[in-house]
């Protein structure tokens, strides 16, 4: 049975990909700092392993390959999606925001790929998906750290892939979108909406399974078309 750890797993598009990879028969690890919501995900999937951790802290991460290796015994995948987000100008972006954000969009999905390695290839091979973000293609107002902080292992047989969702309705994006934000992107979209979890859940299952065999290297916008729309959105500026 292939098995994926998705960091961030405990709400979002975290879980909702580990919920469409445990329907196609993946055995899946969740790994999340916030223990209750944490919880209750796995109360969702009964199935699978939780473990409670930090991305951006070293010993967490190196006892998450611990528990990853006596549960599973291997790794196929891992989705590095634990991510915080951040909104202001530079000039009012502190370095302990800045670090904030660094330490676990940057930080956490290099200490997270470095150590799974070893397990990702013991197999003959597996897939990285980062989740990254439309704001990492094309600059956004008032993004400076989140936007910089989205911006290979081939040889052992590691693909690394990295999707970059646009506006998703996620708790996260709602914590920070006002309903100007959100109404404003809705024009902005030639979809004129904002995605599913489950659809960029779709995007990364797709790049972790075997369909997506000769695809490495490579980032899927999946974001209805924001990138190739436009620039910037008045309702930001405010």
């Amino acid at each position: 049975m292939k098995t994926a750890l998705i960091t961030g797993a405990a709400r979002g598009i975290g879980l909702a990909t580990a919920k469409g990879l445990a329907a196609e028969g993946w055995q899946v690890a969740l790994l999340d700092r916030d223990s209750e919501a944490l919880a209750a995900a796995a109360e969702a999937l009964p199935e699978a392993l939780a473990i409670d951790a930090d991305v951006s802290i070293a010993a967490d991460v190196e006892r998450a390959v611990r528990e990853v290796q006596a549960v599973c015994g291997r790794l196929d995948g891992l989705v590095n999606n634990a991510g915080v987000a951040d909104f202001g100008p530079i000039r009012e972006t502190t370095f302990e925001r800045w670090r904030r954000v660094m330490e676990t969009n940057l930080d956490g999905p290099f200490l997270m790929t470095q150590a799974f390695t070893g397990l990702l290839a013991a197999e003959g091979g597996g897939a990285v998906v980062n989740i990254t973000s439309i704001s990492g293609l094309r600059a956004s107002t008032l993004r400076v750290a989140y936007g910089t902080s989205k911006a290979e292992l081939g040889e052992i047989g590691i693909r690394v892939n990295a999707v970059a969702p646009g506006p998703v309705a996620t708790k996260l994006a709602m914590a920070v979108h006002s309903r100007d934000i959100i109404d404003a992107y809705h024009d902005a979209l030639p979809l004129n909406r904002y995605g599913s979890e489950e659809e960029i859940a779709a995007a990364v299952n797709f790049l972790l399974s075997d369909k997506a065999s000769f695809i490495t290297g490579q980032i899927l916008a999946a974001d209805g078309g924001f990138e190739a729309t436009g620039i910037g959105l008045p309702a930001l500026r405010k």
